[in-house]
């Protein structure tokens, strides 16, 4: 998720903009996180299509070796 999007509970202003102590650490927090946003922000229908492709490569690298 983006940061930009969210709205801080403390002082009801976009996390984004960093108005107050509370949106600063979040907002730091989500920066650090990076693009996937760490394990936890990993969708799981995308865990399972990873999955699947993993074993579909796997697959079709054994039947080649046949």
């Amino acid at each position: 998720m983006t940061y930009d999007r969210l709205v801080c509970a403390n002082c009801a202003a976009p996390v984004s903009e960093g108005r107050c102590p509370v949106c600063r650490a979040n907002r730091e927090r989500l920066q650090q996180e990076g693009l996937f946003g760490g394990l936890n922000g990993l969708n799981p229908m995308a865990l399972i299509a990873l999955l699947a492709v993993l074993i579909a490569a796997v697959a079709l690298l054994a039947h080649q070796a046949a």
